[in-house]
Order: C-alpha cells, then sequence, then structure tokens
C-alpha cells in the first residue's frame, strides 16, 4: 500500500534523505516548500502524514487533512502547529527535541564570547580605518570570574552549563519547575530576580507562551548588571526588543545576542537593528551538517513509525486515541 507525507517546508538543499527513507517504506512525498496556503490545503487532502518545519499549521490546513495519521515537526518546538485540533481528529503530534542540543549550545556560548569581547564591534571599527581608535574603557570580563545565568534548565541549558563550566565560569539557573535551592548537576537553582542580580551573562532557553511573553522587558533590564550580556536561542518574542535597545542606549545592559526577533515578517526588522555590540543570527543555531541530517532522519522515522501503527519515540499529545 502507498502511503502520502506532504511536507510544507524546509531550508536545506534538498530531500534526498526523505526520498531514500519514506520511499522505502513505500510511502511517496510531495514538497510545497514553495507552495501557497491553498495549494497546501489541497495537498493535505489525501496525505497520511504532514511534516513542517517553520509554516504554520492551523486548524484550516488540519481539518481538509481526512486522512492524515501524524504531523511530524523538523525540530524542537510545536507552537506552530494546533496540537489541541490535532488531538480533536486523531492526528498524532511529534518532534525531535534532542538533536542539536551541541549546536545550540555551541551558539549561545559562542554569542557570549563574541559579545564579551566585542568582537563584531572591533572587527566594525577596523574595517572602517578605526585601528587606533581602540577604546579600552570596556567592561570586557575575565570569564574565570563570570557568571551565566541560565533561564530554563531543559537539555539546552544543562548541555551549555557543562560546556561553558569548563573555561571557569560558574553556572546558575532559573526553571519554574524545578525547586529554588536545589543543586542540579553541580547548578544552583536560583529564582529569576536572584539570576537578573548575579548574572554577567544570561542565556534563554524557555518556550514562548502567554506567561513567557516579553520576559525580559525594562523592569528585567533594571534588575540586571549594566554590563549583562542576553542571549536569546529559543523563540522571539522572549526579549521585548524595543526596551532592550533603549537599555543598550542608556547602558542599563551591555550586550544582546538573538538567533531569533520578534518580527517573522518576509523583511524582518528589529529596533536593536541599530544598537552597538549586539549579534542577531537568522535562527541558525541549530544547524550542522550533522544535526541537519540527524534531524531530517529521525523526523521521517517518527513518520513511519505511525503510520506503521507504532508508538513515536516524541509523543507531544499522547490523550490522542490511540492509534
Amino acid at each position: 500500500m502507498k502511503y502520502k507525507a506532504v511536507i510544507s517546508d524546509y531550508v536545506w538543499p534538498s530531500l534526498d534523505i526523505e526520498q531514500k527513507l519514506l520511499g522505502s517504506h513505500d510511502i511517496d512525498i510531495v514538497d510545497c516548500n514553495n507552495s501557497t496556503k491553498e495549494e497546501l490545503i489541497e495537498e493535505v487532502k489525501d496525505a497520511d502524514a504532514i511534516i513542517f518545519c517553520f509554516k504554520e499549521i492551523d486548524a484550516e490546513i488540519l481539518e481538509a487533512a481526512k486522512k492524515c495519521k501524524v504531523a511530524s515537526r523538523y525540530g524542537i518546538g510545536v507552537d506552530n502547529i494546533d496540537i489541541e485540533k490535532c488531538t480533536e481528529l486523531g492526528i498524532v503530534v511529534t518532534n525531535i527535541p534532542d538533536y542539536c542540543l551541541e549546536e545550540v549550545s555551541d551558539h549561545a556560548i559562542s554569542m557570549i564570547l563574541s559579545l564579551n569581547r566585542r568582537i563584531v564591534d572591533h572587527w566594525t571599527m577596523v574595517k572602517d580605518g578605526g585601528w587606533n581608535n581602540l577604546n579600552l574603557d570596556i567592561p570586557v570580563l575575565r570569564l574565570s570570574e563570570s557568571t551565566l545565568g541560565i533561564v530554563g534548565f531543559g537539555r539546552i541549558g544543562r548541555t551549555i552549563s557543562e560546556r561553558i563550566s569548563s573555561m571557569g565560569v560558574k553556572c546558575i539557573a532559573y526553571d519554574p519547575l524545578l525547586k529554588e535551592g536545589d543543586i542540579i548537576n553541580n547548578i544552583e537553582i536560583v529564582s529569576f530576580d536572584k539570576l537578573l542580580k548575579l548574572s554577567d551573562f544570561i542565556t534563554v532557553h524557555v518556550p514562548l507562551i502567554e506567561s513567557t511573553y516579553h520576559l525580559f522587558s525594562k523592569d528585567e533590564f533594571n534588575k540586571m548588571k549594566n554590563n549583562a550580556i542576553l542571549v536569546n536561542c529559543a523563540r522571539g518574542g522572549l526579549i521585548d526588543e524595543s526596551a532592550a535597545s533603549i537599555a543598550l542606549d542608556q547602558g542599563i545592559i551591555g550586550g544582546i545576542g538573538l538567533d531569533v526577533i520578534e518580527d517573522v515578517s518576509d523583511n524582518p526588522s528589529s529596533p536593536l537593528f541599530d544598537n552597538n555590540n549586539v549579534i542577531i543570527t537568522p535562527h541558525t543555531a541549530f544547524f550542522s551538517k550533522a544535526s541537519n541530517e540527524e534531524l531530517q532522519r529521525r523526523t521521517c522515522e517518527e513518520v513511519i513509525r505511525v503510520i506503521n501503527n507504532q508508538i513515536p519515540e516524541n509523543f507531544i499529545n499522547p490523550e490522542v486515541k490511540k492509534i
């Protein structure tokens, strides 16, 4: 029996891995990467699976997918699919929560190191002819005397603590799901306010939900050290970018590194584009050749499991009717 998997979008060069793996299990793929929403809706009408990356998979698309058994996310977060509607329709939702732990951790740490050393600002100064204009009245910190605050102490947060601790950086963490005062992997769990007060660097690894929207805004910046560096490789919207831009201008904080921004339009912008000691990358923290190939392979494997009436490894909505 032949099956059909619709791939809504992806950002890598080809679907060779998907073609080979899914094809070996009699699953044909339809590439909708450049399709309109209307074209996507038409294709999912007889699809057994939807594989998606960044596109919004809303109720309208899901209701059109009358045969669909599984919606498999290329990635970690599942805030771009209507999980409640999937559950109602009996569609299993899966993700790959641990494929890029090293890559995201390295990206966040790289931003911290670069912002602390003012690498980008100094390079800009040099290429603009300012080799002799160096001003050393800047708060570059010695790592062995610095503290990193990790907001969200899950897989990525713990990987970061292991890697950066080897450089001599002291780590503390805040996580609303963990008890203040506990010691986990030699890292003390502290209150959010204490983390803001003590940290020289802060890295954020929490989902974007109602309670975390603008988790960092004017009040939080005012509680931070005035040379503190804030990095977000999680979700746009966790940081109030307008307030962050003002805080940088006024010397309330020291630097910002973002792999995600609030504006998700086709031509995104941010008030932070005009600030110094800012690094913004286009949501590439997840990427290495190895992590991307692992992501493609494991996402397909989840589809194969569900189509073959097996339980997926990463079951987002286990309350869905039994498969």
